[in-house]
């Protein structure tokens, strides 16, 4: 390989990447050739060369293509979905669930299976979890006592602590809200615990 083919192909990865980190995407044919100087037609081969030499990946069509730094930021993301109404008996993350995703790293979350939810209301203030802020979820169906639960409730998820009231023979929904009172119920269905609260995400 020429060394001038090996600068082009090294100014191509490096745009590649810059777009990708100041705009989260990945720049156009046309824009690579006007950086480099080229036809869009000769970026094309060299973007073919690239690809059979494993300096990037493609994974279908020209947004699929990955550089060897773009692919190590999206191994360390993980997207996690954001749901809106949760209705009986349909699953929780079904399509028609999802309104939009959160993109985070794998590191701040650990093992499992994740959703978000967008809180509204004021019942969790003092759990600093306030009108507007997502809350991260691990799905489960089990919770500690002490644990913020998403709870399904009337076709609703609520967010609430859990407790056991062995006296009353009941579960115990605390909202975290001097002027609000406990809820009770003989069962509640747990979607899952809350794990962390991002504020002023979108």
């Amino acid at each position: 390989m020429r060394n001038k083919d090996i600068e082009v192909m090294s100014k191509i990865i490096e745009y590649i990447d810059d777009v990708y980190i100041t705009a989260n995407r990945t720049p156009t044919m046309q824009e690579i050739a006007d950086i480099v100087g080229m036809t869009k037609g000769t970026i094309s081969k060299y973007i073919k060369e690239m690809t059979e030499k494993g300096m990037v990946e493609n994974n279908g069509g020209w947004y699929g293509i990955r550089t060897k730094k773009i692919s190590k930021i999206l191994d360390e993301l993980c997207r996690v979905p954001i749901v809106g109404e949760i209705a009986c008996g349909t699953p929780m993350l079904a399509e028609e669930n999802i309104e939009s995703y959160l993109t985070i790293s794998s590191s701040f979350l650990g093992q499992g299976t994740y959703f978000a939810l967008k809180a509204h209301g004021n019942s969790m203030i003092n759990a600093n979890i306030k009108d507007g802020d997502f809350v991260i979820v691990r799905k489960q169906n089990t919770a500690e006592e002490g644990e913020i639960i998403v709870a399904l409730i009337d076709d609703s998820a609520t967010l609430k602590r859990f407790f056991k009231d062995e006296k009353k023979r009941k579960i115990r929904l605390h909202p975290e809200n001097d002027e609000m009172q406990d809820m009770y119920f003989d069962k509640v269905e747990i979607q899952g615990v809350v794990k962390k609260i991002v504020k002023d995400c979108i």
